[in-house]
Order: structure tokens, then C-alpha cells, then sequence
């Protein structure tokens, strides 16, 4: 029989969850949707050089840093995984996931594809989803609709999110995230979580 410390079903191990995806499948829009229904994850702030956007809030959306800062982060080591992405960079605060661990609650963040698997390095039982839509040609439109590039950009962000649509493999899950079925996205996603603390040998992260 298994002692308390190997296996007690009322203390499940804490998650680390990554929710990835090429731009414009709607990570940012998930996320939030799952805040607003109080769900009980931590959900991380990212750090990010790039300017902020119209209704975005420094420290709820992303903590919107200087590169000067950012540098200073990373001679600091202070950051669990960074890359540039988009000509800017984007890095997750490394203090703030292993408090959150502790406190044993589920802690989730999103993240771009290469990041996923820097962290899949990192922490092997960590558990990757990926967001995508229910084709190529509807991330496209998305993208296009979105109207926050310059022309160039656009170009770069539907040539990487093809790219990236090949490296599903390296991922645990895949979620479609349909138009107008924000809801029902966030009840897929909710139950992942849900049946990966009913497995019988469960992840344990250590960081």
C-alpha cells in the first residue's frame, strides 16, 4: 500500500500548464475568458519589450518592460525561458511560477511554440496544449482581421504560424478554438485539466 507522501488523492500535484499556438488563434482571448469565470489557476504574466496595445494593462495582460530592463532580467536570471519573438522579446518570470507551485495551485501560461518547448526541456511533465483553428485558411483571416501589423509583419506572422502548425507532435493536447465558441474552447480546455489530476501516476513538475 502506498504511504501518504507517494500518492494522496486530496492533495493532487499542482499543474504547469502551457497553452500554445500560432498568433491569432486566440490564447490571450482563452486566458481571459478563464479569468473571468474565477477559475482557480495562477495564471502568469509575461514579460515583454513590445509596446503595449490599445485596452491592454501593464501587469494584468503583460508586464511591459523596457529592452534595457529586459537585459537586466536575463543577467539576473530571473526569467524561467525567453525568445525573441516578432522582433521583440517575451520571457516568463521564473520567481513568480515556483511561488505559485508552491501554493499548489495549477499554474498556467501562454506562451509561443518555441517557448513551449523550452519549457517541455525544462520540465518534461509539464503539460502542453495546443490552441489552433479549424483550418489554415480561418488563422489567416484571423490574422488579417486583427489589423495590428504592418503589412510586412503580417507576412511574418502567417509565415511562422505555418511553420508552427507543423510541430503539433510535440505537444500533449490539441484544442480547436472555433469562432464564437470562446465557452466551449475554455470547457475542453478545463476538462484536460481535470483528467490529467485523475491520472493515476500524476506529473510533478520540479523547477
Amino acid at each position: 500500500m502506498s504511504s501518504d507522501t507517494e500518492f494522496n488523492i486530496f492533495r493532487p500535484e499542482p499543474l504547469l500548464i502551457i497553452l500554445s499556438g500560432p498568433s491569432g488563434v486566440g490564447k490571450d482571448t482563452i486566458l481571459q475568458r478563464m479569468q473571468e469565470r474565477k477559475l482557480p489557476f495562477h495564471f502568469v504574466v509575461t514579460a515583454t519589450t513590445r509596446p503595449i496595445r490599445p485596452n491592454e494593462v501593464h501587469g494584468k495582460d503583460y508586464f511591459f518592460v523596457s529592452h534595457d530592463e529586459f537585459a537586466r532580467m536575463i543577467e539576473a536570471d530571473e526569467l524561467l525561458e525567453y525568445a525573441i519573438v516578432y522582433n521583440d522579446y517575451k520571457g516568463i518570470p521564473k520567481q513568480q511560477v515556483r511561488e505559485a507551485m508552491v501554493s499548489g495551485k495549477d499554474v498556467i501560461m501562454r506562451i509561443d511554440v518555441q517557448g513551449a518547448a523550452s519549457i517541455r526541456k525544462l520540465a518534461p511533465e509539464a503539460l502542453l496544449v495546443f490552441l489552433t483553428t479549424e483550418n489554415e485558411d480561418e488563422l489567416v483571416n484571423r490574422l488579417k482581421e486583427r489589423k495590428t501589423e504592418t503589412p510586412e509583419g503580417l507576412n511574418l506572422r502567417i509565415a511562422t504560424a505555418r511553420q508552427e502548425l507543423k510541430r503539433i507532435d510535440e505537444f500533449d493536447y490539441m484544442v480547436i478554438n472555433s469562432d464564437f465558441q470562446l465557452d466551449e474552447t475554455v470547457d475542453i480546455l478545463t476538462a484536460i485539466i481535470q483528467a490529467e489530476h485523475h491520472r493515476i501516476k500524476p506529473r510533478k513538475v520540479n523547477l
